[in-house]
Order: C-alpha cells, then sequence, then structure tokens
C-alpha cells in the first residue's frame, strides 16, 4: 500500500511567503535605472555612465520618456533607435503591443514594454519583451513615416555556397598543409558545398587513358 504524501499547510505557507517578500523586495524599474544627470551616475548601483553616453543622454530620449506622453502609452505605434538609424540601412523598429507601467516613478517614465520587432527589415512573428529600454536614444516614428518602414521588402539572402570543415577533416587539413608548406594556414579552411567540373573533350579522353591503364594493370 502506498503512503499518501502529508500535505505540511504551515511549511507551503512560509514558502510562498518568503516568495512574496523576496519579489516585494526588488528594485522597481525606477529605482534600478534612475539617473543622476550632473554626475551621471545611477544612484541605485553606483555605476557611472560612458563618457560617450553623455551627450545621447542630453538630447536623446528613453523610450518610457516617449511613451509616458502618449494615448495608451503608444500601444500600436512603432519606435526605432537613433543608432540603427544611423549604422543601418535596412528599417529596424519595434511595434508596441503592451506595457506595464512603474506607477511608482515621479512621471510614469519607467517600467516594461513588450512588442513585435523588426530587424533589418525581417520581422519575427512572436511578442517579446523590448530590451534596453532605459538606453537615451529612442524615437518615435512618426504616422506618415510609418507604411515606408512596413512597405520595405528585404532582399533575399544569397544561397549559402562554403561552411566549415568537421574538426576532425579540418585538423587534417591544417596538418597536410603545415607539413607541404612548413607554415600555418593564414585562412580558415573552408568546404565549397558545389564543385564545379567541366565536362569538356580533354576530360572524356583523360578518364579514357585512365581506365585503359587500369585495364592493362588488371591483365
Amino acid at each position: 500500500m502506498v503512503k499518501k504524501k502529508r500535505l505540511r499547510f504551515i511549511a507551503e505557507m512560509a514558502r510562498k511567503v518568503r516568495a512574496y517578500r523576496e519579489l516585494k523586495s526588488r528594485p522597481r524599474e525606477s529605482q534600478k535605472y534612475s539617473l543622476d544627470y550632473e554626475t551621471m551616475t545611477r544612484p541605485y548601483t553606483g555605476k557611472k555612465l560612458p563618457v560617450l553616453a553623455w551627450q545621447d543622454v542630453r538630447r536623446e530620449s528613453r523610450l518610457f520618456s516617449l511613451l509616458a506622453g502618449m494615448r495608451m502609452f503608444g500601444v500600436g505605434r512603432l519606435f526605432t533607435r537613433k543608432s540603427w538609424l544611423e549604422d543601418q540601412t535596412e528599417p529596424s523598429y519595434w511595434q508596441i503591443t503592451k506595457v506595464k507601467v512603474d506607477y511608482t516613478a515621479e512621471n510614469m517614465d519607467h517600467g516594461k514594454a513588450w512588442g513585435i520587432q523588426t530587424f533589418k527589415g525581417k520581422t519575427e512573428e512572436q511578442v517579446k519583451e523590448v530590451d534596453k529600454v532605459m538606453y537615451h536614444d529612442w524615437r518615435l516614428i512618426p504616422k506618415h513615416m510609418e507604411q515606408q518602414f512596413k512597405d520595405f521588402q528585404p532582399l533575399p539572402e544569397p544561397p549559402v555556397r562554403y561552411v566549415h570543415y568537421p574538426p576532425l577533416l579540418r585538423a587534417m587539413k591544417l596538418a597536410q598543409h603545415k607539413k607541404a608548406f612548413g607554415t600555418v594556414m593564414a585562412e580558415e579552411p573552408m568546404l565549397p558545398l558545389k564543385r564545379d567540373v567541366v565536362f569538356n573533350k580533354d576530360y572524356f579522353i583523360k578518364q579514357e587513358q585512365e581506365q585503359k591503364r587500369r585495364d592493362e594493370a588488371a591483365m
């Protein structure tokens, strides 16, 4: 007879209380990412922002600084980043689908956001949390430009022509090269997926000659 497992109600309740206290003791978004603009330091962690980021901190906006002043906290709108606009030719942006605001923040300009990301013209299917919302380089895409971003068609990716050798074959290729030339191969050996063979007249003549030599050797 299998002995029934006793339910320890007090222990289970204590575990839930500890988990609740741990959750309540976690720092809020407004605490973790608050910034002293005079010293460029985050008070919670004591970390100082990189000097290269100071100019963007003074001129650009965080994502929630933009969302806080918008209707329904910007749900449905498109947002991009300054670094994407400067470094990429293909459109990259987020379409916001859900926002969880930290209401303890003074201006409600902290929290978490979720959306659908389009990176270099390729749109993902699943909704995920927007990362780096605390960075000072977010920009709102105007309404009249949203369709221009959405209508972009990415170029098809070129076919893969070469792949890396398996570990054992790679080691053999490197050893052969070092034995033949006495130096280490400068470039990584790659295995072609397609072998170009030209079937001209000389090719068939050589094949016939090799076949005759094999037949004579066998006799």
